[in-house]
């Protein structure tokens, strides 16, 4: 399906400097050149593709086809590019290239994959020369409602999840929802992930939603297209909003961060690449609603029903065997903690969730013993 205009809606990520917007419609692959022009780079620009090689096999022909016909000047880098990939040593085999072909100040690198490939395109970007621009166009669930929104690149550190890393806002972020018929379904579901954190901390329209599609959240073969459109649209208008209104994380924004702490413990503990980052999301989710029980923030009956969404849309919940001691030190080293105090994001109700920095670690310990089950 050809992109039209009448298929393609745009949001406005509304920063109050260098403002972006976000197209979102089937087939806008293809032009991929022709919005890249409309952001103000010019012709004969030279423009470094980033991907991996499964994106690459199935979708890099054509975004260096549209960029061609565009006018612009553009050469591709193949990376691997799964979690344990996503290092300093990675983002130098970007910056080796930018020097290869000569990047200028001008240029621009398009991250073309999953949130690793944007995290680390968009860290390359923001340190090649100080800085050129970088256009995001995610070809995953996941990436499409978060990752790429919001500027945020990186990379990770033995120690933690993306302590490495720079507030990078891209040019033009350009989602086809066409790209995740390729999409392994575990991936599919991983995203998910976020886009149930979006209901839960803003949207309760959508959470209910999400509770009426059941177990079609599981694959896209079985997800009603208008859920599609509608989940991309709303989580892209979410993140959006926050963004603007808290671009690099003082205060509203960490609520985007609902399900990542303890989920980032997740990752780290258990080796970059043992769940999908969606996937220990999903199970921070879980645990953080036990964490608001504990603490009397939200009913019982909230949080089964966030765990019977999260369990429909065949994502983990059970916490794993994990060192009580480590997962205590592991939070310490989060890049949220604030003078020595862990801030979680917590659920008062299905639709609002608020930031807590008096939890004890008894307490958390004592709410992970519930996600056993």
């Amino acid at each position: 399906m050809s992109a039209t205009a009448a298929a393609i809606r745009t949001i406005e990520v509304a920063l109050s400097a260098n403002p972006y917007p976000v197209v979102i419609g089937r087939g806008a692959l293809s032009a991929l050149g022709e919005q890249i022009l409309a952001q103000g780079i010019k012709t004969g620009t030279k423009v470094l593709v980033v991907t991996n090689p499964v994106v690459h096999e199935h979708y890099g022909a054509k975004a260096l086809a549209s960029l061609e016909a565009a006018g612009l000047n553009a050469s591709l880098l193949v990376i691997e590019a799964g979690e344990d990939q996503k290092t300093p040593a990675t983002v130098g085999l970007i910056h080796d290239a930018a020097f290869a072909r000569k990047l200028e100040r001008g240029s621009l690198i398009v991250a073309l994959g999953g949130g690793v490939v944007g995290d680390m395109a968009g860290f390359a970007a923001a340190s090649w020369l100080r800085g050129i621009a970088v256009v995001q166009v995610p070809t995953t669930l996941l990436a499409m409602v978060d990752a790429s929104i919001g500027g945020k690149t990186g990379v990770n550190h033995p120690g933690g999840k993306n302590l490495i890393g720079a507030f990078h806002q891209p040019r033009l972020v350009l989602i086809d929802p066409d790209t995740l018929a390729t999409l392994p379904e575990r991936e599919f579901r991983a995203g998910m992930a976020e886009v149930i954190k979006y209901g839960v901390i803003g949207d309760p329209e959508l959470f209910r939603e999400l509770e009426a599609a059941g177990e079609r959240l599981t694959s896209m073969d079985t997800l009603p297209a208008a859920l599609l459109q509608s989940v991309l649209e709303r989580s892209a208008a979410a993140k959006a909003k926050v963004v603007a209104a808290d671009e690099k994380e003082g205060g509203l924004r960490a609520i985007l961060n609902y399900g990542h702490t303890l989920g980032h413990v997740v990752e780290a503990l258990c080796g970059y690449g043992t769940y999908l980052h969606g996937e220990a999301v999903a199970i921070g989710m879980v645990a953080a609603g036990e964490l608001a029980l504990e603490l009397g923030l939200w009913s019982a009956n909230d949080q089964a029903r966030q765990r019977a969404v999260i369990a429909a849309a065949g994502l983990p919940g059970r916490w794993p065997e994990l060192e009580s001691s480590a997962v205590l030190e592991c939070l310490q080293g989060d890049k949220k903690v604030r003078d020595g105090c862990v801030r979680f994001v917590l659920p008062t109700s299905l639709g609002t969730v608020e930031i807590r920095s008096d939890v004890s670690g008894e307490q958390v310990l004592a709410a992970l013993a519930r996600c056993h089950d």
